[in-house]
């Protein structure tokens, strides 16, 4: 098993965390992962976005120039990784800040109304949950409580009080699934 996965979007989006968590419940799974991050300059609202890595073999380089799965929760995202996509691959949309169609017949397009769901919820914070949650069930690699135990560890301890609608978005996300 490999997966090669790149979350993107703007800063303040949890595109980080999104992959923070993957990677660190791949690590309680005993994969083999990486994490890269690419920042923008700007600390919100700049672009974001990370690639990780989750095998059962050694990774020879924390890089991926053809992901099997990008996560575009902006526009922007969306425009800039969907030709990276390797063929037959995935790309989850954000589909309530993005109504651009993908213009690319070899890769399956996954709309996920993240943004209204995390509205419906009562915070907007957790669209980025909402996706995970999607995808985490969706893609079947990692199980769906781990990345929820996993949270606790990986949620700075600041955001410690959202745990619990947290983990709600992520049952919202993968009920769609």
């Amino acid at each position: 098993m490999k997966k090669e996965m790149i979350f993107a979007g703007f800063g303040g989006q949890g595109v980080m965390l999104m992959g923070r968590l993957v990677a660190y419940s791949g690590m309680t799974e005993e994969y083999h992962v990486s994490w890269m991050p690419s920042y923008g300059p700007e600390m919100r609202g700049g672009t974001a976005n990370c690639t990780v890595i989750v095998s059962d073999k050694m990774i020879p380089s924390p890089l991926s120039s053809k992901p099997d799965i990008v996560v575009a929760m902006n526009l922007p995202s969306m425009l800039k990784f969907v030709d990276t996509i390797k063929p037959g691959g995935k790309i989850y949309v954000n589909k309530s800040l993005i109504n651009q169609e993908v213009e690319r017949d070899d890769i399956e397009v996954i709309k996920v109304p993240a943004n209204k769901i995390a509205n419906e919820l009562g915070e907007s914070r957790i669209a980025n949950m909402v996706m995970l949650g999607n995808i985490i069930c969706r893609e079947e690699f990692l199980p769906l409580d781990i990345v929820k135990t996993s949270l606790k560890e990986v949620l700075p301890p600041h955001r410690q009080n959202l745990l619990e609608i947290n983990n709600e978005a992520l049952d919202r996300g993968c009920a769609l699934a």
